[in-house]
């Protein structure tokens, strides 16, 4: 059956303007996503450009030609400048306008103006040059795991692809004069391609931004929101999965901020808001990137290490009480902080509650023998220096 290319050309504008407006729908309430605000105005543009470029022979050549294919460029850029807000690049607002300012001092040039090839290589060549750089974007942020990121690189290029396969072709298979544009081959072709193109590349970028958010929304639900560290149940999802990842022991180090009730009575809840961010950071910095680590809740840290050698995880806590110690020392002037640390090491058949249970009683011990200090929950594996503040 035979592509009737007036016909898909008023189902591009439609579509694509609908699909702006969405876009825009979407955007009125994601207010921080403000790509959708960009790709909300490439679509509405390219959908002016389209119902202009539609009516050729019923309007101006200026307004056909011109306009049109200025807006379909305008279009372009303003895509890519969404991608680039999606992946939470500076915005180049000028280089969104660049190709409808060439095209349109092009224009200008009467053997350009006159030459259809000329005209479709320029103009193939800037959206396919815009819908390449919009793909690099994305491949660049591949960093961030979205399932629909590929599928968006794939569709991006593909069209980059298409439009740039336009170029040669323009000039090896050139237009016979006096036929009307809508009825060469070509025409219905690059209608539905428009068409295509427009309804999936929507559909993906609105499933790039329904997984971010979605992907905030779960770590907001696994973080805490004081510190920036997973709260208890994350922690516990990520202590068990490093344990169930090695294949010798591990080591869990409870902590516990000395007195935490009396610096919140004393200084007021904003510093001790301080106080539990400043060991967050502190704790983080020290531990090795291999561990687990997380607010159990209150002034109550734990963490989980690869390693059971006590030398090792002794030094490791002890580097942790002093940094903390000294860092707040110099922040807040008055102000004396220390941590108790119990270590546990676990052993065949342990899982993490007992691992819990037995670095809780060695967190006890050390509060019993003074605070600010380290103490293991079993004596056999203490190392030969002493472990004491």
């Amino acid at each position: 059956m035979p592509l009737d290319a007036p016909t898909l050309m008023v189902t591009a504008v439609l579509v694509t303007a609908i699909t702006g407006l969405l876009f825009l729908l979407s955007w009125s309430q994601t207010r921080a996503e403000t790509a959708l605000a960009w790709w909300g105005a490439s679509h509405l543009v390219g959908a002016f450009g389209a119902s202009l470029l539609s009516a050729r022979g019923l309007i101006s050549d200026l307004l056909s030609i011109g306009v049109a294919n200025a807006s379909l460029m305008l279009a372009y850029g303003l895509m890519w400048n969404g991608v680039r807000a999606f992946e939470r690049k500076p915005l180049w607002v000028g280089l969104s306008f660049l190709g409808a300012a060439v095209w349109s001092l092009a224009c200008f040039v009467p053997a350009f103006y006159a030459s259809i090839e000329a005209r479709v290589v320029l103009a193939a060549g800037t959206a396919g040059a815009y819908a390449a750089a919009a793909t690099f974007e994305l491949w660049r942020g591949r960093n961030e795991a979205l399932v629909s990121r590929y599928p968006a690189l794939t569709i991006m290029a593909a069209h980059a692809l298409f439009c740039a396969s336009r170029v040669p072709l323009a000039i090896l298979v050139p237009s016979v004069p006096g036929v009307d544009p809508f009825k060469s081959f070509w025409a219905p072709i690059l209608a539905l391609e428009a068409v295509l193109h427009t309804v999936t590349r929507a559909f993906i970028f609105m499933a790039l931004t329904k997984e971010r958010a979605e992907h905030k929304q779960r770590l907001a639900a696994m973080t805490d929101p004081l510190t920036g560290v997973a709260n208890r149940r994350a922690f516990t999802g990520q202590a068990k999965a490093t344990m169930a990842s090695m294949s010798g022991p591990a080591s869990l180090l409870l902590f516990d901020i000395d007195h935490f009730k009396r610096i919140n009575d004393t200084y007021g809840h904003g510093v001790g808001d301080l106080v539990l961010i400043a060991f967050s950071r502190i704790a983080g910095d020290e531990l090795p990137p291999q561990a687990a680590f997380g607010r159990l809740g209150g002034e109550e840290f734990a963490a989980v290490l690869p390693s059971a050698f006590a030398g090792e995880v002794t030094v490791i806590a002890n580097r942790i009480r002093s940094s903390f110690a000294d860092t707040l020392a110099e922040g807040v002037p008055g102000l004396s902080v220390s941590v108790s640390i119990g270590i546990a090491a676990s052993s065949a058949g342990d899982d993490l509650s007992a691992l819990l249970a037995r670095a809780d009683a060695a967190l006890y011990r050390a509060k019993r023998l003074g605070r600010d200090r380290v103490e293991w929950a079993r004596p056999a594996l203490l190392p030969p220096a002493s472990m004491a503040a």
